[in-house]
């Protein structure tokens, strides 16, 4: 398959047109899937549409809905016509999503007909139903001239070469690589959202870099069960496996392990993206209780050989319960704990772990699961660049400062912010810690505002530190801060668990025995810690914590809380 003339969408649809007109492209795990073909013909339709709302390239068109086939239609319709898409993320609240479609200044909404209450009415803009465009005026007769170029020259396997307007109508204007695709609305960890300009280059070039990663390959199929409108999901969950002519499935509901189960089995994916809380929940709740159930399997656990042996065999029910053809299982968006990882690399999983941001499309560095190595993000992605500033002379970390064409143009009307997060020689800055080792593998220490430096100047990564203690089988998530000169430990227990375990206590008992508990688990955390890392006191919580869209912690909101519990 050849390279892209133009990274940007018209292109990207074009080469898929070319090659994969009959292939399935998308579809719900219970629907019949839409042929490429019949896709781009759908993507044609959809911005004739918006044509005749008055849609312009440069335009700003807002898409809030859950994962399905309409999601990522709508996506296309709007990135090929040269107008500038706005995905929402659907756990953002009212309040979130209508003020970011009036910074946006969106004149046009897709909006799932669940989620419509959240986007509300506006006469600045037209809201269109995602889930039939009902809302979007017809389209142009065939005979019209702004039908377009039929789809219909082209056979399956290789095709006959066709016109590079193809994925577009006559009407549009040429979309040019730099011209910006996407505004990305991220609420972060520090409470105030920020609008990610990316271009179309920026998508599509991560997204070919993405390609031979994920080993995404003609006629296999991915299951998509993240938010589309993370950019991690959108590149490398449904842009990266339609440029390779692959079938992305979604669940049409939410990813609970009810709806995930047999949608697994009955796809059979090649290809699941997933962020590390979901294998987590799915090692610490069905594999770990199992391996540790009896006295000898703990004592089989301390010895190393059979302790591969045992994770091997657990290794192959786990793949055959993703379907048993999963060739990557991607991780991303958040650390993955250290026990978790270690019992996929024992268990020959096929993982692959990596890292990035919103601002660089998002990959950075990532590895397929033929080369992936403990607790290494991997190398960079082809085309980037990846340097360490202001790196320790003893210990080589430094901030991570990226550039190449994944990186951002800018945040949305914040020439401030922008200026902020490049250096002065024009490096974008990720505020992360890490370290590159002689093979050029990236390592994350941790996000550099959260590093606590003690006295003596040493630094402590309090990531490092929670993931201690989220290995513990009661543990459900922790957040260490620092309290005057100490280190103190939020830690949420699975307290349900607990009563059963002891018998249906009450409530008030089960919180003692876990505070008993947390008493327990800091001794052992301690233990294998530094005497300045020293952990001076384990508070229960009893709420989940407040996370972002992305399932991090929104730190900031717990800077002083730890006195009085959470």
């Amino acid at each position: 398959m050849e390279s892209l003339a133009h990274r940007t969408f018209p292109e990207l649809l074009n080469r898929s047109l070319r090659y994969f007109a009959d292939y399935p492209a998308l579809s719900l795990v219970d629907g019949e899937p839409v042929t490429y073909r019949d896709l781009v013909s759908e993507v044609r339709r959809v911005s004739a549409g918006l044509r005749a709302l008055g849609i312009a390239g440069g335009d700003r068109v807002a898409l809030v809905g859950e994962n399905m086939p309409n999601w990522a239609v709508a996506y296309l319709a709007t990135t090929s016509m040269g107008a500038i898409i706005v995905p929402l993320l659907p756990d953002f609240s009212a309040t979130e999503i209508r003020n970011i479609l009036d910074h946006a200044q969106a004149k046009v909404v897709f909006v799932s007909r669940t989620l419509s209450e959240k986007t509300g009415e506006s006469d600045a803009r037209v809201t269109v139903m995602l889930n039939d465009f009902d809302g979007l005026p017809d389209p142009p007769s065939p005979d019209s001239d702004d039908a377009g170029p039929e789809a219909d020259d082209c056979d399956s396997g290789r095709r006959q070469a066709v016109p590079s307007d193809d994925a577009t109508s006559g009407d549009d204007q040429p979309v040019a690589e730099d011209d910006t695709a996407a505004i990305i609305y991220t609420s972060g960890t520090t409470g105030r959202s920020k609008g990610v300009m990316l271009t179309h280059a920026n998508i599509i070039s991560n997204a070919e870099a993405a390609r031979p990663l994920a080993n995404a390959t003609p006629g296999e199929c991915a299951l998509s069960i993240l938010p589309l409108a993370h950019t991690y999901e959108c590149t490398i969950g449904l842009i990266a496996p339609l440029s390779a002519g692959m079938t992305v499935y979604y669940l049409g509901r939410q990813p609970s392990p009810s709806a995930m189960l047999p949608a697994l089995a009955t796809i059979r994916p090649h290809l699941v993206l997933a962020v590390p809380m979901i294998i987590e929940k799915i090692y610490r709740a069905g594999i770990a209780p199992k391996l540790s159930k009896t006295a000898v399997l703990r004592t089989l656990q301390k010895v190393p050989p059979v302790r591969k042996v045992l994770h091997r065999a657990a290794g192959r029910k786990l793949f055959k319960t993703f379907g048993g053809r999963l060739r990557f299982f991607g991780l991303g968006g958040a650390p993955i704990a250290p026990d978790v990882e270690k019992f996929l690399q024992e268990a020959r999983f096929p993982y692959g772990v990596g890292y990035g941001l919103t601002e660089t499309s998002p990959l950075i560095a990532a590895s397929n699961p033929a080369m992936q190595v403990y607790r290494a993000a991997g190398p960079a992605v082809e085309g980037v660049e990846i340097r360490l500033a202001d790196a320790d002379p003893e210990t080589g970390e430094g901030e991570i400062q990226v550039r190449g064409p994944n990186v951002m143009r800018g945040y949305y009307r914040d020439p401030e912010r922008t200026d902020a997060s490049f250096s002065d020689d024009g490096w974008f800055r990720t505020g992360d810690l890490g370290t590159i080792d002689g093979r050029k593998r990236l390592f994350i220490r941790g996000r550099l505002k959260n590093v606590i430096v003690e006295p003596s100047g040493k630094n402590i990564y309090p990531e490092e530190l929670e993931a201690l203690i989220n290995a513990r089988r009661l543990v459900v998530e922790s957040l260490v801060v620092k309290q005057g000169q100490r280190l103190v430990a939020l830690v949420n227990v699975e307290l349900d668990s607990l009563r059963e375990q002891l018998g249906e206590i009450s409530y008030e008992r089960a919180k003692q025995e876990a505070t008993e508990y947390l008493e327990r688990v800091r001794a052992e955390v301690n233990a294998q810690l530094s005497s300045f890392a020293q952990i001076s006191r384990f508070v229960l919580r009893e709420e989940p914590f407040e996370k972002t869209p992305t399932m991090k912690i929104k730190r900031y909101l717990y800077d002083s809380v730890a006195g009085n519990g959470g």
